[in-house]
């Protein structure tokens, strides 16, 4: 919508000298304007100075009556624009009143089909909030294409074989040999794992046994082979189950066991064609130096292949499962994005045409700043901080609410702590670190989850209390708060679009939380139940429920619960 007010705002002016919508900016202070313009540009184009320019410019609007500009200024090279609150009131409004939910949504990316691979989790390991992060990422940048229009396959690619694995079942024979497992199997396998890593580094005299179980493994060895699956249900099974939980729905899932072989094709197929050679020791390797990408490891001396090896299988099955996927994009930790420059650059000169691109996410570290291993256990595991946030969350709900049921409590602390966990994880862009803090992700106040939860909440207080059935008058929308959050509301599709040219989910987030402020603003300074005129209460009831409707449309794109009363 703040495009189009800009399109209206320079509607008029001569075609030649090529103003443009985005040429309008929104400056720092409202005391600057609604919108402003710097005139360098033009008056290099037009051959005058730009203080000459910006009066110039403003003679030219002043021909023509805009009635959605209430006065024009020029600043020394800058024009800014003021604009009729009454009547980008009735523009905005009335277009959110019209739209509902689909409102700020876009076709920009119409014709597009975005595959989108996440969180590429392990089996035989625990889930860490650094799964939890990507996971939280992807389900949000999966929304934010979807309202721009482009067909969305949410994908996962589990790596379900390998070193990690034969680890985990040397673990498990070797140090719980007939050990009875716990209720929550999937956890017991990641402190295996991390137990078996732990031990085999401090005696590296066992390390040739776990070598000789990875070999087992890749032979199919019966006894082997029969452990590997059931303990790979397990961890499958845990999954499935947290899965549910954050709301991550995938429809296609592909597993390291299945495309393996197939990679081990791939490298031969390269072989062939000259692109992989044979290096020491007989390891298959390609030269990427030139690319500056150092030497990739197709496979190991001994013929095992390696994450390189299964990925090139994957990638030829998702070409043939997917042919109608545009694009393809990983999200994993930042400590791949060397692989992924690699993985890319084979893929290329193979000759392979499917566009593959990776997010990097940064390290979600422990309070102390200290970087989570979970070869070493030194992990923030997941089901840890799911359960401290529910703990939190329902104490908070508890003492704000004695008289509520059990259930109505359970369910208000369920939506709290799970849009905590997810708002904390997708409010700092993806190349950022996040030092993860429960008691800050679970606070009311502040940029949380909870705050903007119970803005919305507050907002449906207000439409409860007071009921009216009168016509709404925008024009009488005039203060310089509700101007602001008008203009707030009108920005939503241009941060939608902003959100996903960068792929970057926090810039929705952002927005939200500036979108309360300026509602918390506007609750202060103008009085709804007590306002002068039957008819101005109606009129600002109508901008809380836009609000509200924005807020929770922006909420559900970034998988935060819509909570009514809190």
């Amino acid at each position: 919508m703040l495009l189009e007010i800009k399109k209206q705002v320079i509607k008029g002016l001569p075609v030649e000298w090529d103003i443009k919508p985005d040429d309008l900016v929104v400056p720092p202070d409202s005391k600057m304007g609604d919108l402003s313009l710097a005139c360098f540009g033009l008056a290099k184009k037009i051959g005058k100075n730009p203080i000459e320019t910006a009066k110039l410019l403003i003679e030219e609007l002043n021909k023509k009556k805009n009635s959605l500009l209430e006065k024009v200024e020029a600043a020394g090279p800058y024009v800014n624009f003021f604009l009729n609150p009454g009547v980008v009131a009735s523009l905005v409004l009335a277009e959110i009143k019209k739209k509902k939910n689909k409102y700020g949504q876009s076709n920009i990316k119409k014709g597009e089909n975005i595959l989108i691979e996440y969180p590429s989790n392990n089996t035989h390991k625990e889930v860490h909030v650094g799964h939890l992060r990507i996971m939280c990422l992807g389900n949000a940048l999966a929304n934010i294409y979807e309202t721009l229009g482009a067909k969305v396959v949410r994908a996962n690619y589990i790596n379900d074989f390998g070193a990690h694995v034969a680890k985990c079942l040397w673990g498990l024979m070797e140090l719980h040999r007939g050990e009875i497992p716990p209720a929550d199997k999937q956890k017991w396998l990641g402190q295996i794992y991390a137990e078996a890593s732990t031990y085999l580094k401090d005696h590296p005299d066992h390390a040739e046994e776990s070598k000789a179980m990875l070999k087992l493994l890749e032979a199919k060895d019966k006894y082997i082979w029969k452990t590997f699956l059931q303990t790979r249900q397990w961890s499958l099974d845990g999954f499935k189950k947290i899965f549910a939980e954050l709301g991550v729905k995938h429809k296609i899932v592909f597993y390291e066991k299945d495309v393996k072989d197939l990679g081990q094709k791939e490298v031969d197929e390269l072989l062939k064609k000259k692109i992989a050679e044979v290096g020491e020791g007989g390891a298959i390797i390609i030269d990427l130096k030139k690319y500056g990408l150092d030497i990739g490891l197709l496979r190991k001396s001994d013929g095992a292949g390696l994450y390189l090896t299964s990925d090139l299988g994957l990638a030829k099955v998702k070409a043939q499962k997917l042919p109608q996927v545009t694009s393809s994009i990983n999200l994993t930790g930042a400590e791949q994005k060397f692989y992924f420059q690699q993985l890319f650059k084979i893929l290329e000169i193979g000759g392979f045409k499917y566009k593959m691109s990776h997010i990097a996410c940064e390290l979600v570290t422990l309070p102390g700043g200290e970087k989570m291993a979970s070869r070493s256990g030194n992990v923030i595991l997941y089901e840890m901080v799911r359960d401290e946030a529910l703990r939190i969350a329902e104490a908070e709900t508890q003492k704000r609410h004695p008289e509520w049921s059990k259930i109505k409590l359970q369910k208000t602390a369920e939506a709290l702590a799970f849009g905590a966990l997810k708002f904390s994880m997708v409010k700092v862009g993806s190349s950022q670190k996040i030092a993860f803090d429960i008691k800050e992700a679970v606070s009311f106040e502040g940029f949380t989850a909870p705050y903007l939860q119970y803005s919305l909440a507050r907002m449906n207080s207000i439409l409860e209390k007071v009921k009216t059935k009168l016509k709404v008058d925008y024009s009488l929308l005039v203060s310089v708060f509700e101007k602001k959050l008008i203009l707030k509301l009108a920005a939503m599709a241009g941060v939608l679009q902003e959100a996903g040219e960068r792929q970057d989910p926090s810039q929705l987030a952002k927005y939200l939380f500036e979108l309360c402020q300026d509602f918390s603003d506007f609750y202060e300074n103008c009085p709804v139940m007590r306002a002068n005129t039957p008819q101005l209460m109606s009129s600002r009831l109508e901008l809380i429920r836009s609000t509200k409707q924005v807020l929770e449309s922006g909420l559900t794109i970034l998988g935060v619960p819509i909570i009514k009363e809190m």
